[in-house]
């Protein structure tokens, strides 16, 4: 709706005649002569006043209340206030402006000087409004095509994981229950410990990322990876390598100081290495492995412990909690392990009710 209302707002309706003689021919004039009427113009037709010229003394609320409820109701945001007084007063100024008054004007008035200093603070807000409208509408469609971006990732990284476990003989569903458990661990870590300085976008980046932690297996041979039975010695040195072959294909995709390619290459290399160091590759130890890695380890080892395999039978829900917290499957950190603990409920009915990452999406 267009802005093409002034509201004049004087006690005195001699005042008020004066500035509706100077204004009448370039605009639509409202009137109010106190403060209580002032508000209901303001609500009633809001959307449409240009400018308010307010005096500060009037029966009803003040001037001053009246803006005290413009700012509330964030009127300020698109209707200047010019005050109008009789009287030249520091307080009277500074409280005014204070609460946002674009201009103040003293009477008597000056046709041509009120009327310049008028549209140049139409204009001003006019343009100002334009450029937020338009920001807005700008950032809007950013944020669309980074979520069209968000999807087409997450689709891509979804099928390269995908390629993992169809040579795996497995669903699929590996991938999306470990993000799905990634993300469950995460929510704890960061309510539990700000101190990692985990931000939802960090967040979202690692539950991502996990979905490559075990890319390496696509370069093992298939007599290791599809083997019904336990491995051998040398068979299970072959497989461990799927860590840094992960790696060597991720690095052909390099991209130095991006957050998501970190995060993808230290959970493809560390998630199996384990707090005492006694994992591999590398043998890290403690805090060396990174905080991304170690959740998504944990995400893992539960998921293998309770799923079927080839080689081995799904493992009771509490048996296989029990056998992570027991350091059964390698020491995890006590952070890690607390977090286990909040979320063990909640992997329990996800588990149960075989549910992935893809459910909370929906």
């Amino acid at each position: 709706m267009e802005r093409n209302t002034l509201l004049i707002v004087d006690d005195v309706e001699m005042n008020r005649e004066m500035l509706r003689f100077i204004f009448e021919d370039k605009f639509d004039i409202l009137e109010a002569g106190d403060g209580d009427t002032t508000l209901r113009l303001i609500e009633e037709h809001g959307d449409r006043i240009a400018l308010l010229f307010l005096d500060i003394i009037m029966p009803g609320k003040s001037g001053l209340e009246v803006l005290e409820f413009m700012v509330e109701h964030n009127y300020m945001e698109y209707i200047p206030v010019i005050i109008i007084t009789g009287e030249e007063s520091t307080d009277t100024a500074t409280k005014a402006y204070e609460y946002g008054a674009s201009d103040i004007v003293y009477k008597p008035f000056v046709p041509k000087v009120i009327m310049q200093r008028t549209l140049n603070l139409i204009e001003l807000f006019s343009n100002r409004i334009d450029i937020e409208n338009k920001l807005e509408e700008r950032t809007k469609q950013l944020k669309e095509s980074q979520e069209q971006l968000k999807r087409q990732n997450d689709f891509l990284i979804n099928a390269l994981s995908s390629v993992v476990e169809f040579r795996s003989l497995e669903s699929g569903e590996h991938i999306q229950r470990v993000k799905y458990y990634t993300w469950m661990l995460l929510k704890y870590l960061v309510a539990s410990y700000p101190e990692y300085g985990l931000t939802k976008d960090a967040v979202d980046l690692i539950v991502s990322a996990s979905a490559l932690h075990d890319l390496g297996k696509i370069a093992i041979p298939d007599n290791i990876l599809l083997k019904p039975g336990r491995l051998t010695k040398e068979e299970f040195e072959e497989m461990k390598k799927h860590t840094t072959y992960g790696c060597d294909l991720l690095e052909n995709f390099k991209q130095d100081d991006d957050d998501f390619y970190r995060y993808c290459y230290e959970i493809c290399r560390y998630h199996h290495e384990r707090y005492d160091g006694r994992g591999y590759p590398d043998g890290l130890k403690g805090e060396d492995i990174p905080i991304w890695a170690q959740v998504v380890a944990i995400a893992d080892v539960y998921d293998a412990l309770v799923s079927k395999r080839v080689y081995k039978a799904a493992y009771a829900l509490d048996e296989a909690a029990q056998m992570i917290l027991n350091g059964e499957c390698g020491v995890f950190s006590p952070v890690i392990l607390d977090c286990f603990q909040q979320a063990k409920e909640e992997f329990f009915q996800a588990t149960k009710m075989k549910l992935s990452f893809a459910d909370i999406q929906k």
